[in-house]
Parts: C-alpha cells; sequence; structure tokens
C-alpha cells in the first residue's frame, strides 16, 4: 500500500508533464505558420512595384556623379641644421714629459707618444714599445721597430736614431695614425654647411692608412637629403673631407 501510493505521484508527475509537452507543441506549431503569413502579407502590402494593369512603368532614381578627391602627398620635413665650429680643433694637452737630462729613450717614447695623442685629436693612455731603444745612447745608427698603442688602438712604426757622443737625433714614421671620431665629424661640419646629421663608419677611436681611401661618411642635408662624404687622414692627423 504504502509503496503504491508512493509511486502514483510520480506516474501522475509524469503524465501530466507529458500532456503539457504536447499541448506546447501544439500551440507553437499554430503560432509559426500565422507569424510567416503576416510577414509575407506585410512584405506584399508594402511593395513599390506597380501592377501590370495600372499601366505604369518604375520609376528610377537618378544617380550622382561619383568624384575623385586629391591624394594629400607628404611634405618633406626640414630639418635643423648643425651649427659650424667657429674655432679650430683644440689641441690636446699631453701630460707626463720627461725631464731634460731624462734617459734618451724615455725622452724619445714620450715624443711619439705625444704626437699620437695630438694627431688622434684627444688625450688618452698612449705607450711606446721599441726593443732595443734602451741601447740607443751608443754612438751609431739604430733602426727599431715600434709598436704604439693608443687608447688600445696599436700600429706598427719604424724608428731611427742618430746617436753621437754628446747629441742625439731620431725619425719615427708609420703609414698608419690614430683618430677620434668627434674630429673627423668636426672635420665635416667645416666643410658641409648644410648639414643636419652626420654619420661616419668608424670606432670613437680608430687607427686608419692615411695612404687609403679615407673614412667613409653621411652627410644628411637640411632638405633630408643624403650625400656620401669621405674623410682622408693625414699622418699629423689633418683631416680632409670631399664629396665621395
Amino acid at each position: 500500500m504504502n509503496l503504491s501510493g508512493i509511486e502514483r505521484p510520480g506516474v501522475l508527475r509524469g503524465a501530466v508533464s507529458r500532456g503539457a509537452m504536447r499541448r506546447g507543441a501544439v500551440l507553437r506549431g499554430a503560432v509559426v505558420p500565422g507569424a510567416l503569413l503576416l510577414g509575407a502579407l506585410a512584405l506584399a502590402g508594402c511593395s513599390d512595384t506597380p501592377s501590370k494593369d495600372a499601366g505604369g512603368t518604375p520609376s528610377s532614381k537618378p544617380t550622382g556623379g561619383s568624384s575623385t578627391a586629391p591624394i594629400p602627398t607628404a611634405s618633406t620635413p626640414t630639418l635643423t641644421p648643425l651649427p659650424t665650429p667657429s674655432k679650430p680643433w683644440p689641441t690636446p694637452k699631453v701630460t707626463g714629459q720627461p725631464a731634460s737630462d731624462a734617459p734618451l729613450a724615455q725622452r724619445i717614447r714620450f715624443a711619439i707618444a705625444k704626437q699620437a695623442q695630438i694627431a688622434a685629436g684627444k688625450a688618452a693612455t698612449t705607450t711606446v714599445t721599441c726593443p732595443g731603444i734602451e741601447d740607443a745612447e751608443k754612438p751609431g745608427t739604430h733602426d727599431l721597430s715600434c709598436t704604439v698603442t693608443y687608447a688600445g688602438k696599436s700600429y706598427p712604426g719604424k724608428l731611427t736614431i742618430e746617436a753621437k757622443q754628446y747629441t742625439a737625433t731620431y725619425k719615427f714614421t708609420s703609414d698608419s695614425v690614430p683618430i677620434v671620431r668627434a674630429k673627423v665629424v668636426d672635420a665635416v661640419q667645416r666643410t658641409v654647411t648644410d648639414a643636419a646629421k652626420v654619420t661616419c663608419t668608424m670606432d670613437d677611436v680608430a687607427v686608419v692608412k692615411h695612404t687609403s681611401q679615407g673614412i667613409s661618411c653621411d652627410v644628411t642635408s637640411t632638405g633630408n637629403a643624403v650625400q656620401p662624404y669621405r674623410a682622408q687622414v693625414s699622418g699629423n692627423g689633418q683631416v680632409l673631407v670631399t664629396k665621395a
């Protein structure tokens, strides 16, 4: 008894649920076609096409002519010119000069190092190594091979010393010379008056051969045009700038 009393409510609920689903399905089936029909009637009632019996012709709307607007072009910007140097490139102050009675080898090494820094355009740590220079005070001719290192950049050279009993002369030669980038850029600015930007293909410090074609530099003018130049460095550090 108790079991059947529990089961009947469950069956009843199931029957009600199925009946509701059936009625809902029938209701929805009747509404949807009506909505479609009303939509079709509305479209037919709003048609602008005249009937054949009226004898009219479809109206045509005039089409306006199309116009093409000019495409704006970007203007070339004008760049600010670099200032033209008004003073010569400053001669660097080289320190560490030995006394006048210092050994000959020490005085010659300092003279070579000083000239390297002046040519480069900036004072920097410079060493000069010439094997055999310690014997330069002995009378005679001394031909030595040297290595000069300026700011970490090295290059070779030849040193000839003519020593006598109380005097001595020397001559140092090299086909290379150190130079700093700032000195090269300064020389380009002096040559190209309307330069807005100078770019040279070199490190901050470089060793170049004064017999080579020189350092390549690109100059951007105030009109935003790029022109190639070359900076030729002489043995004493003078910079000559010409168009490439």
